[in-house]
């Protein structure tokens, strides 16, 4: 029974945030349902000590999805992975219940090192497309990570994170509802700095030319008095 109510909540959570979605069917051809629904058992496998097995489901899902997640990973309830292709989650890492991932994201460590190496998401967290969460460090609450965006540190909670190396461009003491994770939206610091760099330029222009004229004036006035 535990299992059939699997399925059901990966129903719902599919058709909730995928409004491409137009049947119950249908979800049944996503990658993300076969990868989460195989990901359960490989998971129940590995805390068996079916390492083996383990590896072998995930590797299964890996060739049909497009989806690496390691049996190992902690993934709590509601997680949904919107197309998938490239989506890798390491070992040791953990997810918090409704977390959201887009394709192309990594989930990994930084190196060799032991134990604990992959990073810990909380609840509600957004992650877009192609971003890189790489180390043992946690991710907040309520937290958007920008799309492309490389983050290599700890985040508080209900915080916006772009760019290489991420981050922080939005801070908000109020959790950021679920309906609200518009990967498409986030702020972009890159730009806002281009604008920065222009307005300044735009003032030192206006600066040469006003010195040009004082000097230009001063010429006219020793010219006056020379000929005088």
């Amino acid at each position: 029974m535990g299992f059939i109510q699997d399925i059901k909540e990966e129903i719902n959570i599919i058709r909730e945030r995928d409004p491409a979605i137009h049947s119950n069917w249908e979800v049944f051809l996503y990658p993300s349902f076969k990868a989460v629904m195989m990901y359960r058992v490989a998971h129940k496998w590995y805390i068996k000590g079916h390492y083996f097995w383990a590896r072998w489901l995930s590797q299964k899902a890996v060739r049909k999805t497009g989806i690496e997640i390691h049996p190992g990973a902690q993934i709590g309830k509601g997680l949904f992975i919107d197309h998938g292709s490239g989506v890798i989650i390491g070992e040791t890492t953990i997810i918090g219940d409704n977390c959201t991932l887009y394709q192309g994201v990594t989930l990994g460590g930084t190196g060799k090192e032991q134990g604990k190496r992959h990073p810990t998401l909380g609840n509600n967290v957004m992650v877009s497309a192609g971003a890189k969460v790489l180390g043992s460090f946690t991710i907040g609450d309520n937290c958007k990570i920008g799309a492309g965006s490389v983050v290599l540190q700890e985040v508080p909670a209900n915080c916006t994170v772009v760019g290489i190396p991420g981050r922080i461009v939005k801070r908000n003491k109020q959790n950021v509802p679920q309906e609200d994770l518009d990967h498409g939206h986030l702020p972009d610091p890159i730009h806002e700095e281009m604008d920065q760099l222009g307005q300044q330029e735009e003032k030192l222009e206006q600066k040469v030319a006003s010195m040009e004229k004082e000097i230009k004036e001063l010429r006219d006035a020793i010219k006056t008095i020379i000929q005088n």
